[in-house]
């Protein structure tokens, strides 16, 4: 009978925790496609995360020279363009924890779970096209921002 009891709410943990770790890796499905589409063009891969990042050839390659996958360096550009931070300082906290997965580290970047910019980062490949609406929210001093905002 206690034996019963104690594994019920083992088989609950175990489905949620499965579940959640099988929904957090489908949320970046799409990084497949973008490997396998920068793997058929690799000068144009680099040439688009040049354009879309405005950085050199040489930035574009130092990214891509210390990330396993293509995508990888995409999700480096991307996380540092969001957190409003040098690629290199996401570079490097990507090497220092990239078994935590890409989720993990948007948190520790700040881009919090379940905002706008951590759904935009999920849904990804804006570089073939999609646009998506997450802008970085600067520290600029035009219209609509600060007194006077309507």
């Amino acid at each position: 009978m206690k034996r019963q009891k104690l594994i019920l709410p083992l088989l609950c943990v175990l489905v949620f925790s499965l579940s959640a770790t099988l929904v957090s890796a489908a949320d970046f499905d799409w990084m497949r496609d973008m490997n396998v589409t920068a793997q058929a063009d690799p000068s144009g891969f680099r040439m688009r995360l040049a354009t879309r990042f405005k950085i050199g050839d040489a930035d574009v390659g130092l990214v891509l020279g210390n990330v396993e996958r293509p995508a990888d360096a995409y999700m480096v550009l991307r996380l540092g363009e969001m957190s409003s931070r040098p690629y290199r300082d996401v570079l490097q906290r990507y090497r220092m924890t990239k078994t935590k997965g890409w989720g993990a580290l948007a948190h520790d970047l700040g881009i919090k779970p379940g905002s706008a910019a951590f759904h935009a980062l999920k849904n990804g490949r804006d570089l073939y096209g999609r646009q998506d609406t997450f802008k970085s929210k600067g520290k600029g001093k035009g219209p609509g921002h600060g007194k006077g905002k309507k």
